[in-house]
């Protein structure tokens, strides 16, 4: 039985036409083109979450040009040809989304919070689909028919610190719309050779097809950014690994770096596993806007497929990590072993003493007594019985308790 859709209600647009000056035809012919909806000043954005101000930063590209603006757009007319520009603000790229057949623009936020609905708005998505997008998870999934939308992670690393940000993706007809904060620089590959990837699109492709096409390369360059990060920790493991081989390492420094290890392997597989349930949503192409063609969900399926394998090698860098902690569980054996060795070497060689002690003092106390009636000149023999009582004790003690086993070989 097919789904039945809600239907979309029309809304008031964010951005009123008087206030876009000669541009506001050109909204109005975007959203007739794309069969959209508009906004609704009423409702208010959830804060979406953002990069916490000490996150790593991707190294910007060296490149110059209009791929390092703020806003960038790469676009296919009717005709085939490409139109590729950049801008501060996209609102110069209304005219050029109204006539293009399929387009993609990103955006660069330098406050997420605030500039993502607004730049949502001006390019006629409406603030339904943006604020159900936006509710403080990582990764999100909604389909309003006309129009629709992805939320994925993008993770930065360092050492063992896990950030993620997030990348919103909205879709309509004939255009994407890309937007992420401006720690995230990963597709400056994408803007530099976007003119390249928008040509090979057929021409006479659905418009289905080409959005599908521009939308799985996006995620892919995702992915393959994400999937960088797991180097890293592998690396930042590898060094612990090296602290843990050392039976003297300080207790006080391995168990915070492990935790900071696990934790961080958490976060990761969190983020991949937020990004697989969007793939999932993806493959089987429901969303009227996506394409239905197989071959092209095999290609969506392949994503997730690569996703499941990334989460392999992380559960089995998390199984290397509990190896790790059974080393470290070793580690605090061995010292508490020593101790113990340490212990019962001074107790053995107290009970020696004690022993050497203990006999001719047992003798002296015997032959005080006054029966005994001992003078001056049993000096001599008195003194023999002592000392050698002394020495025989001794020696039958060492050897007794050596025969017991409770003289450890080695301390360490």
């Amino acid at each position: 039985m097919a789904r039945k859709r809600p239907e979309s209600r029309p809304e008031k647009p964010l951005v009123p036409k008087e206030e876009l000056g000669p541009l506001g035809n050109s909204v109005e012919l975007l959203n007739e083109v794309c069969e959209g909806n508009g906004s609704s000043p009423e409702a208010k954005p959830t804060p979406p979450p953002s990069e916490p101000d000490d996150a790593p930063r991707e190294p910007p590209s060296y490149h110059t040009g209009p791929y390092e603006q703020k806003s960038f757009i790469v676009a296919q007319t009717a005709a085939g040809g490409i139109v590729k520009d950049g801008a501060p603000s996209p609102m110069g790229f209304i005219p050029t989304l109204s006539t293009a057949t399929v387009a993609w623009v990103d955006y660069t936020a330098d406050n997420f919070q605030k500039e993502a609905p607004e730049v949502a708005a001006l390019l006629g998505f409406s603030q339904t689909l943006v604020n159900s997008l936006l509710k403080g998870s990582i990764s999100a999934y909604e389909d309003l028919d006309r129009e629709m939308g992805i939320l994925i992670p993008a993770v930065f690393v360092k050492e063992f610190e896990v950030y993620t940000s997030i990348l919103l993706i909205l879709i309509r007809k004939t255009f994407i719309l890309s937007i992420h904060g401006a720690g995230v620089q990963r597709f400056n590959r994408v803007r530099r050779y976007g003119e390249t990837i928008i040509r090979k699109i057929p021409v006479d492709a659905k418009p289905q097809d080409k959005v599908t096409m521009v939308l799985i390369r996006l995620i892919d360059e995702n992915n393959g950014t994400n999937f960088d990060h797991l180097r890293e920790i592998e690396a930042s493991g590898d060094k612990l690994s090296k602290t843990l081989a050392d039976p003297k390492s300080p207790r006080n420094v391995l168990g915070p770096e492990i935790y900071n290890m696990k934790h961080s392997l958490i976060t990761y597989l969190s983020a991949l596993w937020a990004t697989l349930d969007v793939l999932n949503n993806l493959r089987y192409g429901d969303a009227e806007l996506l394409t239905d063609d197989p071959r092209m969900l095999e290609r969506v399926g392949a994503l997730g497929a690569e996703v499941s394998g990334q989460i392999g090698l992380a559960e089995h860098l998390s199984e290397v990590l509990a190896s790790g902690l059974e080393v470290l569980q070793s580690i605090y054996n061995n010292q508490l072993q020593i101790l113990n060795n340490k212990l019962a070497l001074v107790v053995a060689w107290l009970t020696i003493m004690g022993t050497a002690v203990l006999v001719p003092n047992t003798i002296a106390t015997v032959m005080g007594n006054s029966a005994f009636a001992m003078g001056p000149e049993d000096v001599g023999w008195y003194l023999a019985l002592m000392a050698g009582s002394t020495i025989l004790a001794t020696l039958g003690a060492w050897w007794w308790i050596k025969r017991q086993g409770w003289i450890p070989k080695e301390v360490e």
